[in-house]
This record gives C-alpha cells, sequence and structure tokens, in this order.
C-alpha cells in the first residue's frame, strides 16, 4: 500500500534575499578657488550659501524618492511578522515577509497579551502526584463538514458531515517535554531524544503511539479523568477552529503563521518551535498547523467511504489492532500542503519520529 507522507526532512529551498535600496548620497563639491577679500568675499559667502542650500534640497527629494521609513518607532504602527505567543517574554522574533507569500495581520502586543483577561475556556486538572496536568480547552458540540472541500485529496473524500455530540476539553498547546518526561520519570521509561532542540516547552518528539496512549492512561490516574488521544474527527473539528478554508486562517498560507517548510518562520525544516509561538486558531487551540504532526486514535483507511458520522474512531472492522495509525497538522519538516486542515498522514504506531507529537483530550464530566 502506498504511503501518503514520508516523515523525511525535504531539502531546504534557496533563499530569498530581499534586496535593500542604496542610500541616497549626496555629491561631493569640487573644491572653489580661494577668493580674495571684500566685496569678492561677500559674494563668496552668498554663492556658497545658496550652493547649500540647493544641495540640502535636492537631497531631500532623493531621501523621500527612497521610501525609508522615517516614522519614529512608537509612534505608528509598523507591520510585524510575527504572531502572538502564548507567555509574556517568550521568543518572538520579528520575521521578514516572503513575497511570494501573502503577509500576516498585525497581531497585538506582547505587553497587551499580558494584560489580557484569563480565558474561560482554559483549565487545568490537579494531578494526585502534586502540580497541574497540560493546559485544556473547553470545545462545545457542534457539526462540521469533514475532508478536503476542495476536492483535492483523495484520501480526505468523500466530505461528510460529522456531528460531535457532546463538548470536550483538548490540549491547548502540544504536549510538551516538561510534561511528558514527568510521566516517564513516574513509570521509569527511558526519557525521549530532544533531537538536538533542547526540552522544556518543545513538543516531545522520539516517542510512539503506543507511548501516547500510554501517557494519557497515566494521566487519567493522576487526574481522576478520562484522558485519550483525540478521534481524528475531534481533532480536525477541533482545529479548524470553525473554518472550512484549507488552514484555519483562510485559503492561502500565510507568513509566520507556522513552522514547516516554507512557512516563513525561523524554525522552518531546522526544528521544532516552542509551543504556542505562533497565533491561535479560533478555538484558542495552538500549532494545529504545523510544527509536529499529531497522532490521533484512529486506524488508517485509504479514504473516507463508510467512515462513523458522530466523532467516534475508526476502527478497522473485526477489532481494535491496526498495522497504521492516523497522524495530522503537518510539522516542521513537511511542505505546507501538509498544515492543511484536511490533510491526513499514516505511520506505525510502534515508530518513533522527530517530527511527529501529539495532543491530549479529556472527555466531559
Amino acid at each position: 500500500m502506498k504511503k501518503r507522507v514520508k516523515n523525511k526532512s525535504r531539502k531546504k529551498g534557496r533563499d530569498r534575499t530581499r534586496l535593500k535600496e542604496p542610500e541616497p548620497r549626496v555629491q561631493e563639491l569640487e573644491p572653489q578657488p580661494e577668493v580674495g577679500t571684500g566685496q569678492n568675499t561677500e559674494w563668496f559667502y552668498l554663492g556658497g550659501a545658496v550652493v547649500v542650500i540647493l544641495v540640502a534640497v535636492v537631497a531631500w527629494f532623493i531621501f523621500a524618492e527612497s521610501g525609508e521609513d522615517t516614522t519614529p518607532v512608537g509612534s505608528a504602527p509598523r507591520a510585524k511578522w510575527l504572531e502572538q505567543a502564548t507567555e509574556p517574554g517568550a521568543n518572538r522574533p520579528e520575521l521578514a515577509p516572503d513575497p511570494s507569500i501573502t503577509q500576516s495581520p498585525i497581531v497585538k502586543s506582547p505587553e497587551s497579551s499580558a494584560r489580557a483577561a484569563p480565558d474561560p475556556r482554559v483549565f487545568r486538572d490537579r494531578l494526585k502526584g502534586g502540580g497541574d496536568g497540560p493546559e485544556l480547552v473547553t470545545v462545545a458540540s457542534g457539526a462540521f463538514r469533514m475532508g478536503d472541500l476542495e476536492g483535492r485529496d483523495k484520501a480526505a473524500q468523500p466530505v461528510r458531515t460529522v456531528r460531535i455530540e457532546k463538548p470536550f476539553a483538548i490540549g491547548r498547546y502540544e504536549v510538551t517535554f516538561d510534561e511528558y518526561d514527568r510521566f516517564a520519570q513516574a513509570t521509569r521509561r527511558q526519557l525521549p531524544n530532544d533531537g538536538g532542540g533542547g526540552r522544556g516547552r518543545q513538543p516531545v518528539i522520539n516517542f510512539s503511539w503506543e507511548d501516547a496512549v500510554e501517557y494519557a492512561k497515566w494521566l487519567s490516574t493522576q487526574a481522576g479523568k478520562r484522558y485519550r488521544l483525540p478521534t481524528e474527527a475531534e481533532w480536525e473539528y477541533a482545529a479548524r477552529g470553525g473554518q472550512e478554508t484549507s488552514y484555519w486562517w483562510g485559503n492561502q498560507l500565510r507568513s509566520g503563521m507556522a513552522n514547516c517548510v516554507g512557512c516563513g518562520s525561523q524554525w522552518d525544516n531546522k526544528l521544532t518551535a516552542p509551543v504556542g509561538s505562533f497565533q491561535a486558531n479560533p478555538f484558542g487551540l495552538y500549532d494545529t498547523a504545523g510544527n509536529v504532526w499529531e497522532w490521533v486514535e484512529d486506524c488508517d483507511h485509504d479514504n473516507y467511504n463508510g467512515a462513523p458520522t458522530d466523532g467516534s474512531a475508526w476502527k478497522k472492522e473485526g477489532g481494535d489492532n491496526c498495522d497504521m495509525r492516523v497522524f495530522r497538522g503537518g510539522a516542521w519538516n513537511y511542505a505546507a500542503r501538509g498544515l492543511r486542515s484536511s490533510f491526513r498522514g499514516r505511520g506505525d504506531p510502534a515508530n518513533k519520529s522527530a517530527s511527529i507529537g501529539f495532543r491530549i483530550l479529556r472527555e466531559g464530566d
């Protein structure tokens, strides 16, 4: 069976260097011959003043034509090719826009984000071992059209209406190394390799689908609530954020909205970004497009013929043993088409990858 997604880094494309306009220069004046004193001296000074004025006027016109921004910093808003990070003081680089990619909108400053009122949809469960579980966002029940609405991807067709009958809570971010390492230490598992990208707030990588399932079971015991991987339908419902466009922000790729090959971020095709480095979708979820693929509960199927319409996981007929499992959302080392909300990948549940993470779901009370 032909695989739809290959978990291999692609060669990074050529950098598109933006050529800067040369700075305006005023032609130097030729040395003037010496003159005498008296009336000739007065005419010399008067002529020199006229020349200086003319040179100043010419320089002003040249400078104005260069298009350089003379607005003092802080006096007017300037376009910044970055999106809202979730934590005050988080790394927020300014990114030069790629001319071939639609520019992203201006977002709130870090100061205004820090003063924003807490989102009432966001919460955490206390754990028996102490501390809190991952941040969760409450997602209301509802219906949506699942699949590739533009008809480009046969694996995401036919499009069908899926109804999510019950609200649920899902990870605000992809599970981080901090969160997963705590589980690994408590269960005496080997810590996953960070691939050189660091741990902490980086999304956990180099674990298997089976490890993610065990993490959810451990979290359920710690919190006294049922945690699990989201189903493929629940994941797409949450990732779309109520939108029917190719990406949750629209039908065109925008620079600085995600981490992928050609996405316009400082992490493109290099490594994962800290969770929450980009703007959240309308449901308040971060990194549902790009950064790392995310495992879901479902077994793999070639298309959606016969898929359930109630949001439940689609298991193979005759049992739950699946040779391949589905992952969604795109990754730092994959092309932008993988970021589309409908795009599907699949992989061996026992394999570990530097480009696959996961997001946790908590069932309602």
